[in-house]
């Protein structure tokens, strides 16, 4: 593997991810394959245009004709599909986009690899597959119960990446990778959406009563989990990465304020959205087997990810003045009442 096609390689983990394979990796080369959707932005690989091992493709995997060609003539022998509608609000909102990118550009990529023998697929997905885990830990043997068109989608892709390994005998890895925060995450996520918010001293919009627990891992680790499955994991194996430790949504928003040294009354209880999961937490013990572990505990990945948008107000201040931003923000949060 030397090779490699990153596809959604613009959008928050994938650019991370392109960064760090080339900064660990010498020989390799990276081409980073993007439709360059809302989420997807040049600005996050901007540092990496001058290094003569990196390159960029805008496209769509939903494009067959546009991917058997890339992936032909720069000879591609590793893809790590990053690319997907990944936002469960707006899956809420408009579900289709999540099915034709998720599931159907899958099975475009998956039969790019099969036809030009590629050595390793590798799938990158969620937590969210298992759906709500009240209790214990998700392992890679259970089944899986999205709760959302979006862990659907993403349940449908790894489940077709799967038979391509057993009816074909295509080489592919997962990683079901729990919540990611860091550098150039789109404000529409939870973690940017409140420290942008308590920034400019505007509400943090806690769904419910913010009881919700949820794994927040920082991308980089995300990312180094990556890396070592694909160098030393078993093809046809799924693998959970994740911190191993849940925090519940308002402690999370509590901490940033703190961080920030904003009030906690920019705290605002709204109505919760339909099928919300209580809890997700996953088993990670296959992964560390094979030699990875976290490096940033959550106050860590949080007190990083701060930091980055306090200094880098250049890059999300536009995207959250811009009209698409403030669409569906308006769209998402506007119905919802407020809780006492």
């Amino acid at each position: 593997m030397r090779n490699l096609l990153v596809t959604g390689g613009a959008g928050f983990i994938g650019s991370n991810f392109a960064r760090y394979m080339l900064s660990q990796y010498p020989d390799y080369r990276v081409t980073v394959y993007d439709k360059l959707t809302y989420a997807g932005n040049l600005e996050n690989l901007k540092d990496l245009w001058d290094n003569p091992r990196f390159s960029f493709v805008q496209g769509d995997i939903a494009d067959a004709a546009k991917v058997d060609g890339v992936v032909g003539e720069l000879k591609i022998d590793t893809i790590v599909n990053f690319a997907a509608e990944t936002h469960v609000d707006r899956s809420l909102l408009e579900p289709g986009s999540f099915i034709m990118t998720d599931v159907y550009g899958t099975y475009v990529l998956l039969e790019a690899a099969k036809k030009h023998g590629i050595e390793r697929y590798h799938q990158v997905s969620t937590d969210e597959v298992y759906g709500a885990v009240l209790e214990g830990r998700s392992r890679e043997t259970d089944p899986l119960e999205p709760r959302s068109p979006y862990s659907a989608s993403k349940a449908g892709a790894d489940l077709l990446v799967l038979s391509y390994h057993t009816s074909f005998g295509l080489p592919v890895t997962i990683t079901r990778g729990a919540n990611n925060i860091g550098p150039y995450q789109y404000p529409e996520k939870v973690v940017p959406l409140f420290i942008t918010n308590a920034i400019d001293g505007q509400p943090l919009p806690v769904y419910g009563d913010g009881q919700q627990m949820r794994d927040y891992q920082f991308v980089l680790d995300h990312c180094e989990a990556i890396d070592v499955v694909l160098h030393h994991g078993q093809v046809g194996q799924v693998y959970n990465a994740g911190s191993g430790v849940e925090t519940r949504n308002l402690d999370m928003a509590c901490a940033i304020l703190d961080l920030l040294g904003k009030p906690r009354s920019l705290i605002q209880h709204v109505t919760d959205r339909p099928g919300h999961d209580r809890r997700y937490a996953l088993d990670c013990s296959r992964i560390r087997a094979i030699g990875w572990q976290p490096r940033h505990t959550f106050a860590q990945a949080l007190e990083e990810t701060v930091r980055w948008y306090v200094d880098n107000e250049a890059w999300w201040r536009p995207i959250k003045e811009g009209g698409y931003f403030k669409e569906y923000y308006a769209r998402n949060y506007a119905h919802r009442e407020r809780l006492k």
